[in-house]
């Protein structure tokens, strides 16, 4: 016989308790150990966060690997959903399919003095850049975080970014950490959020392993980094629940007059791969980002920078032509399909991630953002 708090409980009370409890998790496919980008061997976060009464704000690098990415550049592809924005280093990504820098991220105010500060890093590692080298490609992404930051101090140095490249490491902070620290999502808190999918695949085996006679199955990893700054409440969607309208009842009257204002958010969504992928199928796989993100509620808006690229780990290209160009056998274009959807379910998941970890941060002029957390705290 069922008991009366039992049957007491209402469906929605019994989503608001699930809902409060953990994050929701994405999808189908397993997540790798740390369900990060940084499950894909190789790559490292870091950050450096600038916190001071009106200044909230930082950076965030992804290293792509260990050694010089200027030498050691690794295949690229970009997929621009709405491009406004002010990077720096997409066009000559697009054009050569290639990274020759760690994937910076900070905010729109600060992109030249962090590309700055990645052309003085590569002059000192190769001190003949820009003379008998070539230049190097500053690759610099950004959104505004102007509402919790003041952004026309231009507070982000050069020592903050390569305070960020010291500190990479395996395990990356999320939340209002880094370039997210003045983020806001959905007239909420928002941030960076990491995670990473594993795909299983019978077929793709590399070329040699195929020669040996050991074509045994292959697991491929895809990691997801994101900078969320984009969104309007009304159509924000959590885990597949549609949360927007019962979250704004709670917020205080300014907070619902700007969730029914346009769009003027961003957001960068960075996927890194250990499956063999040229930058033409790095391309296709950055544009399934989209997938992901769309499912959170995003319509792409007018005023919403929404750009996605895409890397992989399993091969490096020489920049200098008397070292020999690597033999890849790529993955077959008709086995895509499982690093699509780890890219869409990465993707959303990191967003999540971005959400639920972000504390609240009061910034510029009193301007606050409230997290998350706080309001299904406060679900009925």
């Amino acid at each position: 016989m069922m008991s009366a708090t039992m049957h007491d409980v209402s469906p929605a009370q019994a989503l608001a308790a699930r809902l409060r409890s953990q994050p929701p998790r994405i999808g189908l496919l397993a997540s790798g150990p740390l369900d990060a980008i940084t499950d894909v061997a190789g790559v490292r976060v870091g950050h450096a966060t600038l916190d001071r009464d009106d200044v909230q704000t930082g950076v965030t690098v992804i290293d792509p690997h260990a050694g010089d990415p200027y030498r050691d550049k690794v295949p690229a592809g970009l997929a621009v959903i709405n491009g406004f924005g002010k990077s720096v280093g997409l066009v000559q990504l697009q054009e050569l399919g290639q990274l020759e820098t760690p994937i910076a991220l900070t905010n729109t105010y600060s992109v030249s003095a962090v590309a700055e500060a990645q052309i003085r890093q590569c002059v000192q590692a190769n001190p003949e850049t820009g003379r008998s080298l070539p230049t190097v490609n500053p690759l610099v992404l950004e959104c505004n975080d102007g509402f919790l930051n003041d952004i026309q101090r231009m507070a982000v140095t050069g020592d903050d970014y390569l305070a960020a490249c010291t500190q990479a490491g395996l395990q990356p902070a999320q939340g209002s950490v880094g370039a997210g620290r003045g983020m806001s999502s959905f007239q909420l808190k928002g941030g960076i959020g990491s995670a990473s999918r594993r795909v299983p695949m019978s077929h793709a085996q590399p070329h040699e392993a195929i020669q040996q006679g050991r074509p045994g199955p292959r697991t491929f990893t895809v990691g997801a980094l994101v900078l969320s700054n984009y969104g309007v409440l009304p159509n924000f969607c959590w885990g597949g629940e549609r949360l927007g309208p019962q979250l704004a009842t709670l917020l205080d009257d300014e907070a619902r007059a700007q969730a029914q204002a346009p769009e003027k958010g961003s957001i960068i969504m960075v996927l890194a791969t250990d499956a063999p992928l040229d930058a033409r199928q790095l391309s296709r796989l950055a544009a399934r980002a989209g997938a992901g993100l769309a499912r959170t509620g995003s319509v792409y808006g007018h005023g919403s920078g929404d750009i996605a690229l895409a890397f992989s780990t399993a091969y490096t290209l020489p920049h200098q032509a008397d070292r020999p160009m690597p033999a890849v056998s790529t993955v077959h274009e008709t086995l895509l399909d499982g690093l699509f959807q780890a890219a869409a379910d990465s993707v959303e998941q990191a967003i999540v991630h971005a959400l639920w970890w972000a504390s609240p941060v009061t910034g510029r002029n009193g301007h606050h953002r409230r997290a998350l957390r706080d309001l299904l705290a406060r679900l009925d």
